[in-house]
């Protein structure tokens, strides 16, 4: 009995072997996880915006973790492709030799109703999210570390004007060390004069703690907890230009926030499509071989069989997917009118920060350096009282870092409309290492 079994199991088997499937399973238990390898990042004398911009888009983990995303939709999209596995039985009735029935059978169920094209859709979709949100990931990674690139060179400034406003501080120090040598002034305005000097040598040390905070958190962008440059190279005077009403509407229909909610109706579409697919029974088709002692011969199983949906015929998933399709129309709805309140705001403010650093680089910063030179002037020349040199000192420090902050802000404005309307990835491949 043994040996006839194995007469009519071996060629089944042998089809097993040699099946699709088993040649997919073959080929899946050959696929490795996907394993990072932290690349060393060599050291930058002068960093510019693109090296920054280059070494964010290829080191940053956020992006990674965004890149592997997109990798993991592709495989459910290839799983998605997949078709449902056949099933290999083997039945014995009867522990008596002489009246033993044993069957071997082949059973594969059959998908109907469109089940397979519909999850390939709703993977085809959820890749297609993916991929969007991850260019939206780039976009503002880009806008955050250009913002942080301008920061820095503000704070490089930002030391540069304190230097300069010390040599100025220590200058009417030495006028007033003069004046009371000569017997011209009292000392209180020299104690005064050391007191500011030294009010300046403090936001001078404050400054360059600021500068190296700003250096970190550049190259943390990348990974980098040292700074591996050291400086950052660009005109920090240079202001963001303003896009035009044509620009930014052209920009706001492909922003990739909105395109990630408009593929989410287009997945809930899909998804109700594979609810609306399950509603049709698979019917399961056996074939197979039954070998009967006491007739002493092998006989054909032939069968079918179909699930009725009496009991369970999903409706209850099918309104689900319904209700979760409305749900992400309304989704695409409030996210275009909170892309335009925020592009708005940022462009307001993008204006508004532009107006205040050119009214201050023309006539203002001129008059008040030019109010400085002749109050440290006149009160060299006995003129001038030195509460005057220090109001008109002040005032100049104040106007030079009320410039640094205004175009700070400026760049921050024009980075949150990067941010919001995407931009483009410099000939970087969004999926490149």
């Amino acid at each position: 009995m043994q040996s006839r079994l194995r007469g009519y199991c071996v060629p089944l088997l042998l089809a097993v072997i040699c099946s699709p499937y088993s040649w997919a399973l073959a080929q899946g238990n050959s696929v490795a996880p996907a394993q990072a390898v932290a690349p060393s990042i060599a050291a930058i004398p002068a960093l510019t915006l693109g090296d920054a911009l280059r070494l964010a888009l290829a080191h940053n983990t956020e992006l990674a973790s965004a890149r592997l995303e997109v990798q993991a939709m592709e495989a459910a999209e290839i799983q998605a492709g997949a078709r449902p596995n056949p099933e290999l039985g083997v039945l014995v009735e009867d522990t008596r030799s002489a009246t033993r029935t044993t069957t071997v059978q082949w059973t594969q169920p059959i998908e109907l109703g469109g089940k397979r094209s519909a999850r390939l859709t709703a993977a085809a979709r959820a890749r297609e999210q993916a991929l969007v949100a991850l260019q939206a990931k780039q976009a503002g990674l880009q806008a955050t570390v250009t913002s942080a690139f301008f920061e820095l060179l503000g704070a490089q400034e930002q030391v540069v004007l304190m230097q300069a406003s010390l040599g100025l501080a220590h200058n009417a120090s030495t006028i007033a060390s003069k004046r009371l040598q000569a017997g011209k002034v009292p000392p209180l305005e020299l104690a005064k004069a050391q007191v500011a000097e030294a009010g300046v040598r403090a936001e001078l040390i404050q400054s360059q703690s600021e500068l190296q905070l700003a250096r970190q958190r550049l190259s943390a962008f990348w990974g980098q907890t040292a700074p591996n440059f050291e400086r950052a190279e660009g005109n920090a005077d240079a202001l963001p230009a303003i896009p035009s009403d044509r620009e930014v509407g052209e920009r706001m229909a492909q922003a990739a926030v909105l395109r990630v909610a408009q593929l989410d109706v287009a997945r809930r579409q899909a998804l109700t499509g594979i609810e609306q697919a399950k509603r049709i029974p698979n019917p399961t088709v056996t074939l197979g071989a039954k070998r009967a002692a006491e007739l002493g011969r092998t006989q054909l199983v032939v069968g079918i069989s179909v699930p009725l949906p009496i009991l369970d015929s999903n409706q209850g998933n099918l309104l689900e997917a319904l209700r979760r399709e409305d749900q992400a129309r309304e989704t695409v709805t409030t996210v275009r009118l909170q892309l335009q309140t925020e592009v708005s705001a940022a462009l307001e403010k993008l204006r508004l920060t532009r107006q205040q650093v050119q009214l201050l680089r023309g006539e203002v910063l001129t008059t008040a350096q030019a109010a400085y030179d002749a109050a440290v002037k006149g009160y060299a020349l006995g003129k001038f009282a030195f509460l005057d040199v220090l109001d008109a000192q002040r005032t100049l420090f104040q106007l030079r870092q009320q410039v640094l902050r205004s175009t700070a802000d400026a760049y921050r404005a024009a980075a949150d409309i990067d941010r919001l309307l995407g931009q483009g990835t410099g000939g970087v491949d969004p999926l490149q290492e």
